[in-house]
């Protein structure tokens, strides 16, 4: 089997460029099948992760105003392709062209959609054009069924897109976990990069009044910070800067989480929530927002950690402080949190993309 992923990067430290690394890996030391990544202005270098080096990558250039990206953009993809020839195409790139590569290729080889976020996603603030924006939902919407197979991270994010063509396959969890949280440690931790849709500002809120009662608590946020690093400034102005560190993205997130005694999740949407199921795996109780989709498709609320109506801060300190009181509780929903995420093990997400993956090329 030749697999061809069309991805804008992988060289950041993102949850896509891990889990892209973790199923390449696979394909090739398990399965035996040959993986080709194409990327976008040198997207494949230099890693943060690891990728097996028999991966082939190729790069496509992009510049220009809008016709020129696009023009460069299809005309390079209808090249590689050919040069390629793969047995299955996996897009996935949130970008609005993305969703045209069926109509751009006219081919029959399947294309698979893997989405990674919420139909609803917003890295920077919102428009205040709300027209541009429902323009965006619809081209999205219409374009989203033109796929082969369109696969959704959990049955919430499939529902928001009402697609005739598609499936659920989550994430895999990308590590076997051995030692877990003590759970005693007084410090709270937070991964994710800095932009609006992760909701950090959100989170700093809520701190603000989680520290008021518990000042010997520590919150600790890893993360690629934005250049004008407005979170940092945040923490300052709300005199939280002594309770908040925030760290670099790190390759060994799962020490971090071993380090701490519960995890909080604040986005405004999220397409799955990685850093949930890798927290639950340590032994971590949740605390999250139940955002459009995501959370809600691995939180069970009041038994492996906390469900809070999207944007209630007092609802969402409340349940902190519950945790941070009671280390009873904490123990009890993080064993609870191991079991309930046992389901994403490596081996039986894999098998479910082969099949599909066999289905596709069978027809």
């Amino acid at each position: 089997m030749r697999l061809l992923y069309i991805v804008p990067n992988i060289n950041n430290e993102g949850g896509v460029a891990r889990v892209l690394s973790v199923k390449t890996n696979y394909w090739i030391e398990k399965s035996g099948y040959e993986v080709y990544i194409l990327t976008q202005n040198e997207g494949f270098s230099p890693l943060f992760y690891s990728f097996n080096s028999n991966i082939i990558y190729h790069d496509l250039l992009l510049k220009g105003h809008f016709l020129q990206f696009f023009n460069s953009f299809a005309k390079g993809l209808k090249t590689k392709i050919k040069n390629v020839q793969p047995d299955i195409i996996i897009v996935g790139d949130n970008g609005l062209k993305a969703y045209l590569i069926p109509f751009i290729l006219k081919t029959n080889i399947p294309i698979i959609f893997e989405c990674h976020g919420s139909k609803y996603l917003e890295e920077t603030q919102p428009s205040k054009y709300f027209f541009s924006t429902k323009i965006k939902l619809l081209f999205k919407t219409f374009f989203a069924n033109s796929f082969t197979k369109f696969v959704a991270l959990s049955q919430a994010s499939l529902q928001e897109w009402n697609v005739k063509n598609g499936a659920v396959i989550p994430n895999p969890l990308w590590f076997e976990p051995t030692n877990f949280s003590d759970l005693k440690a007084k410090k709270v931790i937070a991964v994710g990069r800095h932009s609006y849709e992760k909701g950090f500002d959100r989170m700093l809120q809520i701190w603000h009044k989680v520290i008021q009662k518990h000042p010997d608590w520590t919150l600790e946020i890893y993360g690629k910070s934005n250049q004008n690093q407005e979170l940092q400034k945040f923490s300052k102005t709300l005199n939280i800067d002594t309770n908040v560190v925030f760290f670099d993205p790190v390759k060994n997130i799962n020490d971090k989480y071993r380090e701490a005694s519960i995890l909080v999740m604040t986005s405004r949407t999220e397409g799955f929530g990685m850093v949930l199921i890798e927290a639950m795996a340590m032994g971590l109780p949740c605390v999250a927002y139940d955002c459009s989709c995501g959370p809600r498709a691995i939180i069970q609320n009041n038994e492996n950690g906390f469900l809070i109506e999207n944007g209630n801060i007092d609802s969402f300190v409340q349940q902190m402080e519950l945790l941070i009181e009671d280390e009873n509780l904490r123990i009890k929903m993080g064993k609870k949190a191991q079991e309930s995420i046992k389901i994403y093990n490596l081996e039986n997400i894999m098998q479910q993309w082969e099949s599909l993956f066999e289905n596709l090329v069978s027809k």
